[in-house]
């Protein structure tokens, strides 16, 4: 009879199976008897599980959590993303769910929501959208250098209320999956995946009294300077940086009256590092423009695109496109139909990039109808055409140009340009030089245009890039010089405005208006929603308040480098 009875169990359960619908798409089903015990859940655990490891033990319900913790989910699904954003349109193509379709997120700590994202369509890639019934990736890994959607989500949910919500103790995290498929309207779909994990917050406690700041060395052209600053406040920054409270810097140095008060490295980096600055880049080819109208290779940077190039050969001309000049792309306020923060803008730099010619890109470019005239927006494509402008005018071509104006005045040797599909020198950013090379770039323009006596740069060339020509939208009080940001940062009641260079991942070469004072700041927290507010966060609560008088510690004389000792607390 027993036999009997399961044999009919089995003979129904087959039936079911049979009469089960196919999936919209094909996806990869029930995985393991792990996936099917733990459909619709997200298991946590604080490093990386390959598949074949999934166990109970490889996942865990608490942790221990401070900067240098990693996090990871494990994402277990009854079916795949497309078949789900099959349910809220039955008669859409799969090829149009994964365009118009992502996962939902939603964040709560202690069972109060904090943060909602809807991913870009963009990633996960349409083939996984389609197949994948199990995942697994960082929110946050602090065991390697990764760039995954999932770290740039956990990133916008920290920025969004998870670092004011997740303070010193214990806390509930807790995180659902959601299908969602946005056309003229948004639609959400029923629960797919949610999970908790309890983290133990725990903020490091810097005791400056172990911090030792390294002594400094003369470098060429930059001598060690002698004066006070507060001490503790640059240890606890060194601290801070140690205990991965600010992330991925890898180095820290200050000029103050044009000598070296600060040189600090970290992850890795030396004084010899070449960094990789990313948009930084951009002043550089600022400060060639200038040289070149110095040197009469252009009259001005009123000369216009008409005036240097046939467009009629390129697409979408206008008599509007041929007057555009030098002035606006230096500015980023042209009137081309470019904008890197619109994914959608024809002129993004996405779209640029698997083009076998850059400059060419840039000159097709339609004009924007919908952007009033002057107004800024950020076009890396503008700096393509000012470099492609340089390399056919300057003599020698742009790369001997700077190397012969630039570089070598300023005692640089040792520097790595990247290469459009030309070989021509990048000035759209990737510019590799030393930490100290970037500071003695900065102090160039701190020095008004001088340079160990002689003039480099007109100094007329640097009151006209140090001037607000234009206001950045959505931001208060910041502007735009030639390839220059403008921003006041507010320390104790006291203002300290600040012309800079700024690139991706948080890297900064900072020139003080009314102060004697150049600072960098380099970085790899490429991609990152904090790369750059945890810059403003140095600045303001421990670089300027160290080395500007601001700061409450008792400020000591540094030592020079005859200290071999290594005193220099």
């Amino acid at each position: 009879m027993k036999h009997l009875v399961l044999l009919l169990w089995a003979l129904l359960t087959a039936a079911r199976l049979v009469a089960q619908p196919a999936p919209f798409v094909p996806d990869n089903g029930i995985t393991s008897p792990f996936h099917r015990a733990h459909v619709g859940e997200i298991l946590f655990s604080s490093q990386a599980v390959a598949p074949d490891a999934y166990t109970d033990a490889a996942f865990t319900q608490s942790s221990l959590f401070t900067p240098k913790s990693s996090l990871f989910i494990t994402v277990f699904l009854g079916t795949s993303l497309t078949n789900a954003l099959h349910e809220l349109a039955p008669n859409a193509t799969a090829e149009d769910l994964v365009k118009q379709g992502n996962y939902q997120f939603t964040f709560y700590v202690d069972q109060r929501q904090v943060f909602v994202s809807n991913l870009h369509p963009g990633a996960p890639y349409a083939t996984l959208k389609n197949t994948e019934t199990v995942w697994h990736k960082p929110l946050v890994n602090n065991q390697t250098t990764t760039s995954w959607w999932s770290q740039s989500l956990w990133n916008r949910f920290w920025a969004g209320g998870g670092e004011q919500a997740l303070t010193e103790g214990r806390h509930v995290l807790r995180v659902e999956i959601r299908p969602y498929l946005q056309t003229t309207t948004l639609q959400v779909g029923p629960l797919l995946a949610s999970g908790q994990i309890t983290l133990h917050m725990k903020t490091p406690i810097i005791d400056v009294s172990t911090v030792r700041l390294t002594p400094l060395l003369p470098y060429p052209g930059l001598p060690v300077s002698t004066q006070s600053f507060d001490v503790n406040k640059i240890k606890a920054l060194k601290g801070n940086i140690e205990a991965g409270v600010f992330k991925a810097i890898t180095s820290v140095v200050v000029i103050k009256d044009g000598q070296l008060l600060v040189e600090e490295y970290f992850n890795g980096a030396t004084r010899h590092t070449l960094h990789d600055p990313r948009s930084v880049g951009k002043s550089f080819a600022s400060a060639l423009t200038g040289m070149a109208i110095a040197d009469g290779f252009l009259p001005n940077e009123s000369q216009t695109l008409g005036q240097l190039y046939n467009l009629k050969q390129y697409p979408h001309f206008t008599p509007a496109k041929a007057r555009i000049t030098l002035g606006e792309l230096l500015t980023m306020r042209s009137a081309f139909a470019g904008n890197d923060d619109d994914s959608d803008s024809p002129g993004n730099e996405e779209n640029m990039y698997p083009t076998a010619d850059w400059a060419k890109f840039a000159l097709s470019l339609p004009l924007d109808s919908i952007r009033p005239r002057g107004q800024w927006a950020y076009f890396t494509a503008g700096t393509i055409l000012l470099g492609d402008v340089l390399q056919h005018h300057v003599a020698g071509g742009l790369e001997a140009y700077a190397d012969r104006r630039l570089f070598r005045p300023l005692g640089i040797t040792e520097y790595q340009w990247q290469y459009t599909p030309q070989h021509v020198a990048n000035t759209a950013g990737g510019l590799q030089l030393r930490a100290l090379d970037f500071a003695k770039f900065g102090q160039l323009y701190q020095n008004g245009g001088k340079w160990q006596g002689q003039q480099l740069l007109p100094a007329a060339w640097v009151t006209k890039t140090f001037t607000k020509h234009v206001a950045i939208p959505n931001r208060s009080n910041e502007f735009y010089g030639y390839l220059f940001w403008n921003k006041t940062y507010q320390v104790q009641g006291k203002a300290y405005e600040t012309f800079y260079c700024a690139g991706n991942g948080g890297n900064k070469i900072f020139v003080f208006q009314n102060q004697p004072l150049v600072v960098v700041v380099t970085a790899t927290a490429y991609g990152t929603a904090y790369a750059h507010p945890q810059v403003d966060k140095m600045m303001a609560d421990f670089i300027l308040p160290a080395v500007l008088g601001t700061g409450t510690g008792k400020a000591v004389i540094r030592s020079t480098s005859s200290d071999p000792a290594g005193k220099r607390r």
